[in-house]
């Protein structure tokens, strides 16, 4: 076990949250992190990136979550944060059909762009406290997600309801599968080469305007 600051811990995994702007990608990961809700929350610009900690399979994970923009002119910038990824959080709106639709073109790029071959895809519904507003039923995220071979959860970034498990669950998922933890041991002094390679990104991160949606 490696420590990272304060925190000693057993595996560094990285992971990308994406889908269409305003699906409330950033609300579900700051609720996560920081355990708060903003309604007021702005829209991600380029890219935002956070770090959390879990106990999973008896083991610490350092987990290095990368909240990428939405919208269609940030494209060429978040396709470079695909690489080294373990795992990608696919989120929709259940209020917005269109950003349901637009899961096939999210595939085709995390298909183009990822650099495990066996990456775990999480497929997440959110917005389930917006009952009245509806328009994606749970069947049909389950039908989407058994169709990929994802993972399936709804959420709700608002009450908290899955997004606990949400990364948890992804989380298992990579522990589970050997071939995604050939980079994921800590580094250690004079042993740089079997260690995810993050360099670079606590600089991307101070470029990125911690803006989100």
């Amino acid at each position: 076990m490696t420590k990272s600051g304060t925190e000693s811990y057993d595996h560094i995994l990285k992971l990308l949250l994406i889908g269409d702007s305003a699906v409330g990608k950033s609300s579900i990961l700051i609720q996560f992190t920081d355990d708060a809700f903003d309604e007021d929350i702005g829209t991600t610009i380029g890219v935002d990136f956070k770090v959390k900690y879990l106990n999973v399979f008896q083991k610490r994970v350092k987990l290095t979550i990368w909240d990428t923009a939405g919208q269609e002119r940030f494209r060429t910038l978040t396709s470079s944060y695909y690489r080294g990824a373990q795992g990608v959080i696919m989120v929709y709106d259940v209020t917005n059909k269109e950003s349901f639709l637009n899961l096939n073109n999210w595939i085709k790029e995390v298909d183009s762009y990822a650099t495990y071959e066996d990456h775990i895809k999480l497929l997440v519904g959110n917005k389930i406290d917006l009952a009245d507003q509806r328009q994606v039923t749970k069947q049909m995220g389950e039908k989407f997600a058994r169709d990929h071979n994802m993972v399936f959860i709804e959420c709700s970034a608002k009450t908290r309801v899955g997004v606990e498990q949400t990364f948890e669950e992804i989380a298992r998922k990579i522990l589970e599968t050997d071939s995604l933890l050939d980079n994921s041991a800590p580094v250690r002094l004079g042993d740089s080469e079997n260690a995810v390679s993050l360099q670079g990104e606590e600089e991307e991160e101070k470029e990125s305007s911690g803006l989100c949606c």
